[in-house]
């Protein structure tokens, strides 16, 4: 039997590390009884683990702490691994807690290593493990657009699977909603023609939810209305059956323009233009919140959704997201909260209204008497407020805990679901448990995953879960090094080393600033490039952890996950060698010499090319899968293009001009062929004839032109795309790694390795470390209540069993 840190916390630290106790909270609870939980649990289990499944007793019993804050039990009794939780989702965290640390084994987005020995470890003492908080939030209300629009009950199943497993136990829940606003504004006399220019396209639902952009990728077909109704009824009774909160859509005030025709006394106004969106996909209306019929649609929505799908409480509304107020009177966004609140209130007497803290990001409108102003319209306990980028902008520390009401730590981490090697293991690792204890009255009541897009450096989500009952930060090093065990089942000192320099580089960004991890090639070519933004980190380390997988990949037979990591870390060396054939391209055009400047376009294409070749080897990595996923939802050629059409747009030109152009970008076998590989090649061949001719570069004409040549005519197109793969990953990782490992000891990147490594004036501490806890500009005036970050390290005992 191995040994195993255990912590055992006491109830006396509880309750000085929690958050202060809200009552309106606790309507926030399932109502699926503990025996149901259970039996939903088990069924999970039989699922992850096979056959196995007989090997695991799984029992809910919700008395077993009266904290209000989740609980695990795990022990051995006779033949079976016995698992207790206080709901559904508190035991599947005791059985991932126990499949992770005792048997190895990982279960991820995108795959799992279950890792079962003949016999399964024992646990002859009970192991008890404490959440620290209440809630784990899931989703940004982009997600359902970057990630899984597409999804059928399958994916979903499985999601949910995972979802439970990771502790998630407060999910946004949007799916289906359009056809709960179809049935309220058709009953209030919209027509179907008012609606499909309202609603947004399959793959631009999130923005038009938020009253961001109307009818951009639409009309939304009916059957895809239909059939996503349906769907939601499945996920939410999974949900609730897992023993999760449901966080259901509210009405923000957003409405289809018709209104002012079918009701030309309401009181609407316009926002304000979104993303370069011209006035017919934006400047979207808003129901002014004085109006009567705001409070009868918000009131009228939340009793359908009821009627429809049952009720939690606890509903989200973002009415100015990325949009700005009319006024930034403290009165007006008073009442524009109240207004919100009260129509769901109207609706259901016990609502709590859950609202993005991305707006407050914007702090040359959202200053102190703003914010405090829309968050107490609501009274204290009603509304919970995601601190959407805690690990590197957090809002709750300018605003004193805000202002009372209680707050969720996020992480956000991904813009668009781009794809590169990204994250901030350190502030991750200390931002939890500052924001817990920062302050004597910190209000914060949870932890939450709010990505933009999902599949992608799964390290990073795995580390911050296990948050939720990590009391302090941990020793990143030895977690690592557990993580690659759990992830393949085995480890080596190769694999070590080269996640061990992964961690030391690419997961160890450090900037104040988000990161929107799009370097090199994926961004549409300019000769004012992209190159020019410095990495973080020594490119020599990635190119070190590259070379340490590699060396281990011939040391075992490599597994799923294994193989994923392998072609993720080649991807993301050749993306980084792209800057420099990028920079050859654009010296070569300001010294106009036509043949290195078509040397060095060559090599961007040859690089480019190889990239597909290695892609086309991983599922993971298939522009099939995204494609294919679309349009399964058709139910004619009608649309099959219009579904096509939403999957390619968004993915690269997102918009109808390339409004928001390369923001979802992925690196997909099938892009490169038909996106990346001519995009460069008109690129190359557009300085050529600039050269030839003595003209100018016009990054306006340029830019005109290679939309209209090349990226529209992609997102129309209607190719299928593989779906399974082809090639050796290993054979071609070895491949391109000696043909473009010798590129990389290149001046170039020394002095890349420079710029990473001096000071930058965008480059600012960890907003979290405690030696830097008197940092102006993210920790606020200190008063005698307030402790230091070492202060308010919690104490645990450590039990080796």
């Amino acid at each position: 039997m191995k040994s195993l840190l255990v912590l055992s916390i006491s109830l006396a630290v509880l309750l000085t590390a929690s958050a202060m106790e809200f009552e309106a909270l606790n309507t926030l609870r399932s109502k699926t009884p503990d025996s149901a939980q259970a039996a939903t649990v088990l069924g999970m289990v039989k699922r992850v683990v096979g056959a196995r499944g007989a090997e695991f007793s799984v029992t809910v019993d919700s008395s077993m702490t009266s904290s209000g804050k989740d609980m695990f039990k795990i022990q051995t009794v006779g033949s079976q691994v016995q698992v207790s939780g206080t709901t559904g989702v508190a035991a599947a965290m005791g059985v991932y807690y126990y499949l992770k640390q005792y048997c190895d084994s990982q279960f991820t987005w995108g795959g799992e290593n279950i890792n079962l020995p003949s016999t399964l470890p024992s646990v002859p003492s009970p192991v008890v493990v404490q959440v620290l908080d209440k809630f784990r939030y899931y989703q940004n209300v982009c997600t359902v657009s970057y990630s899984s629009p597409f999804w059928d009950w399958p994916r979903w199943e499985r999601h949910l699977d995972w979802m439970a497993l990771s502790g998630i136990n407060l999910p946004l829940a949007f799916t289906g909603q359009e056809a709960m606003f179809q049935r309220l504004y058709m009953n209030m006399g919209f027509t179907s023609e008012d609606l499909d220019a309202f609603f947004g396209g399959p793959a631009f639902l999130a923005w038009s939810r938020m009253g961001n952009i109307q009818g951009w990728g639409g009309p939304l077909p009916q059957m895809w209305i239909t059939r996503k109704l349906l769907l939601q009824h499945q996920i939410l009774q999974r949900m609730r059956d897992f023993g999760m909160i449901p966080v259901l859509p509210g009405f923000a005030g957003h409405v289809p323009a018709a209104i002012t025709k079918l009701f030309p006394n309401a009181n609407v106004s316009r926002l304000g233009g979104w993303a370069r969106f011209n006035e017919t996909y934006s400047y979207t209306y808003l129901l002014d919140f004085s109006d009567p019929l705001f409070e009868t649609i918000g009131s009228q929505f939340i009793k359908l959704m009821q009627s429809e799908f049952g009720v939690d409480h606890i509903y989200n509304a973002d009415t100015f997201n990325e949009m700005t107020p009319k006024s930034s009177s403290p009165d007006y966004l008073d009442s524009a909260g109240k207004a919100v609140f009260n129509a769901m209130l109207k609706g259901d007497p016990d609502a709590v209204w859950l609202m993005q803290g991305w707006l407050f990001l914007d702090g040359s409108f959202w200053k102190g008497p703003q914010i405090n102003a829309l968050v107490n319209s609501v009274p204290q306990g009603r509304m919970i407020i995601l601190d959407l980028m805690s690990e590197l902008s957090p809002q709750y520390l300018r605003t004193n805990s805000y202002y009372g009401q209680p707050f969720i730590w996020c992480m956000l981490h991904n813009f668009g679901g781009t794809m590169e090697l990204f994250g901030a293991l350190d502030n991750i690792n200390e931002g939890p448990s500052f924001g817990r204890h920062f302050m004597a009255n910190s209000t914060m009541v949870g932890l939450g995953l709010t990505m933009e897009g999902i599949f992608q450096n799964e390290v990073i989500y795995e580390f911050m879960m296990e948050n939720a009952w990590r009391p302090q930060p941990r020793n990143v090093t030895a977690w690592i090094s557990a993580y690659t065990k759990q992830r393949y089942g085995f480890t080596s000192p190769a694999i070590d080393s080269a996640w061990q320099l992964l961690k030391g580089s690419v997961y160890r960004y450090n900037y104040t600033v988000r990161y929107h991890a799009k370097t090199g090639f994926v961004k549409r070519p300019n000769i004012k490039p992209h190159v020019q933004v410095p990495l973080w980190y020594d490119p020599e380390q990635l190119y070190k952890a590259w070379d340490q997988l590699l060396l281990g990949a011939g040391q075992f037979k490599p597994n799923e996950l294994f193989l994923y990591d392998l072609v993720d870390v080649t991807r993301n060396s050749l993306q980084v060698l792209s800057l420099k054939f990028y920079t050859e391209i654009t010296d070569a055009f300001k010294e106009k010499d036509i043949t290195a400047l078509k040397a060095a376009g060559g090599k961007m294409v040859d690089l480019l090319t190889d990239m597909e070749t290695l892609l086309a080897s991983d599922r993971h990595f298939l522009l099939g899968n995204w494609i294919h996923d679309a349009i399964a939802y058709a139910s004619d050629m009608k649309e099959t293009f219009l579904l096509q059409n939403n999957a390619r747009n968004q993915i690269t030109i997102w918009g109808p001009d390339g409004e928001i152009v390369d923001y979802a970008s992925k690196q997909w076998s099938g892009l490169f062929k038909d996106y990346y590989v001519p995009r460069w090649q008109f690129f190359t061949t557009w300085l050529v004839q600039l050269i030839q001719n003595n003209t100018k570069y016009d990054g306006y004409i340029f830019d005109k032109n290679i939309l209209e040549q090349v990226e529209k005519p992609f997102t129309f197109a209607l190719d299928l795309y593989a779906t399974n793969t082809t090639g050796d990953s290993v054979a071609i990782a070895k491949q391109l790694h000696a043909k473009y490992r010798p590129i990389t000891y290149h001046t170039f990147f020394r002095k890349m390795a420079v710029a990473a490594t001096s000071p930058k004036k965008a480059h600012t501490p960890s907003p979290f470390s405690w030696q830097q806890k008197g940092h102006s500009r993210y920790v606020p005036l200190r008063n005698k209540q307030e402790m230091t970050f070492e202060e308010v390290r919690v104490r645990e005992t450590i039990v080796v069993v």
